[in-house]
């Protein structure tokens, strides 16, 4: 339960992690830059590339867990602050990374910076769930998550203008043309160091409210005593290890499919778009994300989260379906629409599958952070089939990946125990401090 959730004006609380979902989304959809950028320098192959998004990916499996444990013992708002500096020091490292023309050293760097954003990911995302009403908690999520994906639009575009500029400019590969392509990236995540320090600095000055993981009051001990009974980890609550599969199922699919999109819009049977026809294109379906975000947050307020994602998953399932079995224009659009149904999809797994966790609340967002993982290995599944069943026939896994979360919207989200959830709460929420 939340004591004094309706008695506080949690606003600029809000703000700011508004702020940190944009920038991180921003970060993150930069990858998207990278790939090609770092491609054309090192002269990688397609696999050697690919390890860009795998080593980010990865990070959120490696860092998520432990930045559960560390956030329980240092609070959200130094979470918060810690991660925030930490992928501060990653971007900053892209700077000498750039000076050594070093692909292990980028890869390292975009490991630290990847590590700062999970600690980013395991804190805001409850931080925002525990402001304010635990009814309306989907919807908030939601509505922050919108300002990700706008980041998520606003990046490519922005990597585009400063750092892919020069690789269209550059003519030849000579040594210092190559010294030149590197160095084009030192600017940009220059920049975004000195944004993300700022960030840090002021979340360390501003007064936010406090939210500790308890209990609840003395005088329901015994009922939440005996609700813990069994349940002695966080791994002992079903419908978070639920959560994390869905997790793990909807980044899976929503990464497979933008990553797959390109160059299933560019068959003759389906659009022969070209490729930078098709990108255009593919920024409808992440710009769909965005959008349905926005409308997601509204309508939460007046539908249960978890029968809209039921509904969500079930439409992407039908869509996926119409493309595999029609082909053509059709086939494209209704992937392109997957991306407005996938909008509400995340912070909706993440706030049902925290429900009712307790003093275990962060150390399930970190939990939940993990299954990102999802985003590094079933692409991959996708790809194993694309190569022998063609590639329209290998969004056959996607669809997989939303039966299972309709199966999570419609059941698996139920906390056992309604009542014992109810007297445990998730998160108290105490007045601004320090």
């Amino acid at each position: 339960m939340y004591p004094s959730a309706n008695n506080q004006k949690f606003g600029k609380a809000l703000t700011v992690l508004t702020s940190l979902f944009f920038m991180w989304g921003l970060i993150t959809s930069l990858n998207d830059i990278l790939i090609p950028h770092l491609k054309a320098i090192f002269s990688l192959s397609y696999l050697q590339a690919a390890l860009i998004q795998f080593c980010f990916f990865t990070a959120y499996f490696v860092v998520s867990f432990p930045a559960g444990f560390i956030i329980r013992k240092i609070g959200y708002k130094r979470g918060i602050v810690a991660g925030l500096v930490t992928a501060g020091v990653g971007c900053l490292l892209f700077y000498p990374a750039a000076g050594a023309q070093s692909y292990v050293f980028f890869l390292s760097a975009l490991f630290i910076l990847a590590g700062g954003i999970t600690f980013l990911q395991v804190a805001a995302n409850p931080y925002v769930t525990a402001l304010g009403n635990p009814d309306t908690a989907s919807s908030r999520l939601n509505l922050t998550q919108a300002f990700n994906s706008l980041g998520a639009t606003l990046g490519p575009l922005l990597g585009a203008v400063t750092i892919l500029a020069v690789n269209t400019e550059s003519g030849s590969n000579t040594v210092s043309n190559l010294a030149t392509q590197a160095a084009s990236v030192q600017t940009p995540y220059l920049v975004l160091t000195g944004v993300l320090f700022a960030l840090a600095a002021a979340i360390w000055l501003i007064r936010l409210p406090v939210i500790q993981e308890v209990d609840e009051s003395a005088d329901q001990q015994a009922g939440a005593h005996a609700s813990h009974q069994g349940k002695q980890s966080v791994w002992a609550y079903r419908h978070l290890v639920l959560g994390a599969l869905g997790i793990f199922a909807y980044v899976g699919a929503e990464v497979g499919i933008g990553s797959f999109l390109v160059s299933l819009m560019g068959q003759p049977q389906i659009a022969g778009l070209t490729a930078e026809s098709a990108g255009k294109y593919l920024a409808i379906y992440w710009g769909g994300a965005m959008v349905g975000r926005f409308v997601g947050s509204a309508l939460m307020t007046r539908i249960n989260p978890a029968r809209m994602l039921a509904f969500n998953a079930l439409v992407n399932v039908l869509l996926i379906g119409a493309a595999m079995m029609l082909g053509g224009h059709i086939a494209m659009w209704a992937l392109i629409v997957v991306g407005f149904f996938n909008s509400i999809m995340f912070p909706t797994i993440f706030s049902l599958a925290l429900k009712g966790l307790g003093r275990f609340t962060s150390e399930g967002s970190g939990i939940l952070c993990m299954a990102i993982v999802g985003g590094a290995i079933v692409p991959v599944i996708q790809a194993y089939f694309a190569d022998r069943m063609g590639i329209l026939a290998s969004f056959a896994v996607p669809l997989v990946c939303y039966l299972y979360i309709v199966y999570f919207g419609a059941r698996g989200h139920r906390v056992q125990d309604e009542q014992s959830a109810a007297e445990i709460g998730a998160i108290a929420v105490s007045p601004a401090k320090g």
